[in-house]
């Protein structure tokens, strides 16, 4: 079954996600957190660490293995989402909205796919909000 992806978003080869606000959301897809299973620990990087696109910047464990978190994007964090840190199922259960991770000060974006380009190559269907 194809795993959801929303329109807004646009996408990393590592199944992280960038929203368009400023600063912009990193989350990871449902495809990433239905390979993981249920994720148990989230390390995420500080506010005011540098992040580089393509780079680890942080993991997710889960009850099948650990995951390098990559960052989609070169700059600074601006804020943690302190309650994936405290409720590491957040993000199984709401990938795309409660389950955000951290918000960057772009200085450069790595390679990015288009939702049509992620969900062709990544088997998962686009559906609204």
């Amino acid at each position: 079954m194809a795993q959801p992806i929303r329109p807004d978003l646009r996408y990393s080869v590592d199944h992280e996600w960038l929203s368009a606000e400023q600063p912009p959301r990193v989350g990871i897809t449902a495809v990433a957190s239905d390979a993981l299973g249920e994720i148990v620990f989230v390390d995420l990087p500080e506010v005011g660490a540098e992040v580089e696109a393509g780079e680890p910047c942080g993991e997710l464990e889960s009850t099948k293995s650990v995951s390098d978190l990559v960052s989609p994007v070169t700059g600074t964090v601006v804020e943690v989402n302190e309650a994936v840190v405290d409720e590491p199922g957040t993000i199984n259960a709401d990938p795309y909205g409660a389950g955000w991770l951290f918000t960057v000060q772009v200085a450069s974006e790595g390679e990015l796919l288009s939702p049509e380009d992620y969900a062709a190559k990544f088997d998962a269907e686009i559906v609204a909000g």
